[in-house]
């Protein structure tokens, strides 16, 4: 089996098209907005963090592997991003939990995730796709996931095909949930 992570990226990459718009709602180290700069020729790409060291190591990861200019890196809340992205989104990714190498009480959070996934899903073009990577492993990430699962569970069924993707028997396992825009 293939990685949670590569995973994400296959069930969101369809939704790529030449000149269109990406977002990475969660920048970390950066792989997620390199993947969506690479996969996206002559469109956009979003990538929103708060945390300065994330910006600085996707700046760096970017300058190593990527020469386009067609991405936007904001230091602001993934809830903002209305203030940001205008035009209808293809694709948008997120990657819940804290960054790997810094401090771990700085996660994700229920509110301003819960806000974030109901802004890029009214920005979601029909076809697109919205990938959110849980990692029920800590506490807010169990919580985040479950209030996640309550409301994507709720969408409208002839607008929105809503995928659950886990290991069953590893309940603290990261796990996807994808959702595609039909009408």
């Amino acid at each position: 089996m293939q990685s949670i992570l590569q995973t994400a990226k296959e069930l969101i990459r369809p939704a790529l098209r030449p000149g269109g718009t990406a977002a990475d709602f969660t920048m970390g180290n950066g792989h997620d907005t390199l993947f969506l700069a690479q996969a996206l020729p002559g469109g956009t790409v979003w990538a929103f963090d708060i945390q300065p060291a994330a910006l600085d190591a996707t700046k760096k990861l970017l300058a190593e592997h990527y020469a386009g200019e067609n991405v936007q890196l904001v230091l602001d809340s993934h809830s903002h991003l209305n203030r940001y992205i205008q035009t209808p989104l293809d694709a948008g990714m997120f990657n819940l939990g804290y960054l790997p190498w810094a401090d771990k009480t700085v996660t994700t959070r229920r509110e301003t995730t819960l806000e974030a996934v109901d802004k890029a899903l009214a920005l979601l073009r029909v076809g697109g796709v919205l990938v959110v990577v849980v990692y029920p492993g800590h506490q807010e990430g169990r919580l985040e996931g479950e209030a996640l699962q309550k409301k994507l569970s709720a969408l409208d069924s002839k607008r929105y095909d809503v995928l659950l993707h886990r290991l069953i028997h590893a309940p603290d396992c990261p796990y996807i949930l994808a959702v595609e825009r039909r009408k």
